[in-house]
């Protein structure tokens, strides 16, 4: 049996090979500094591309003026990347704090709360390009089923930012995967742990 290098002999004595754990944690713990601050960058651009976005259109001598909150979608968008950002913010903090006292390894609650957070902001996020991307090809093809019209032919910068908006935001939502998955290793790697601490005092 092998958890982190860490080998049980048959007789029950714990053999060290491989690298070692902390090097490895530590390593852990960089990546998700840097995924967490570029998670927190992508979302406050998304945020503030789609939040920030509108543009007035003469039509028949009367201005419409086409915003995100226009489209429901657009505005759960905006939500939660806000949302992510701020949780990433957070997690950036707790990540340099624990690297400056030089505790990088978590325990098993606090492990646990990370993977449920980092797994709900990764569902949200996700939910939430789906939704806006769906609006976004209604925009910009139209639906002559249901007499919706193109309004991107309209409306092409606010059409243009939006889906700078969403690209963004897509490069996020990668990222938060990718972020749920260093958090379930992270848990399962501290669980292997713990189970191979149990085993050896048998």
């Amino acid at each position: 049996m092998n958890y982190l290098g860490v080998g049980i002999s048959p007789g029950n004595v714990p053999v060290y090979h491989g690298t070692n754990p902390m090097v490895i944690e530590r390593r852990v713990r960089i990546a998700e500094l840097l995924l967490r601050c570029l998670i927190c960058v992508l979302s406050v651009l998304t945020a503030f591309l789609v939040g920030t976005d509108s543009q007035v259109k003469e039509i028949f001598s009367i201005q419409k003026k086409a915003r995100f909150t226009d489209m429901k979608a657009l505005v759960f968008l905006v939500v939660a990347n806000g949302v992510a950002a701020a949780y990433s913010l957070v997690q950036v903090v707790r990540c340099v704090v624990s690297m400056v006292k030089g505790s990088v390894l978590v325990n098993k609650p606090l492990a646990w709360t990370i993977f449920s957070g980092d797994q709900a902001m990764a569902y949200l996020n996700v939910a939430a390009v789906g939704a806006a991307a769906q609006s976004a090809v209604f925009a910009k093809l139209g639906q002559t089923e249901l007499q919706w019209m193109k309004i991107c032919n309209l409306y092409g910068k606010f059409c243009n930012q939006v889906g700078e908006g969403i690209s963004m935001a897509v490069l996020a939502s990668v990222c938060m995967v990718l972020q749920s998955g260093i958090s379930a290793f992270t848990l399962f790697r501290l669980c292997g742990v713990n189970k191979a601490k149990g085993n050896s005092g048998w």
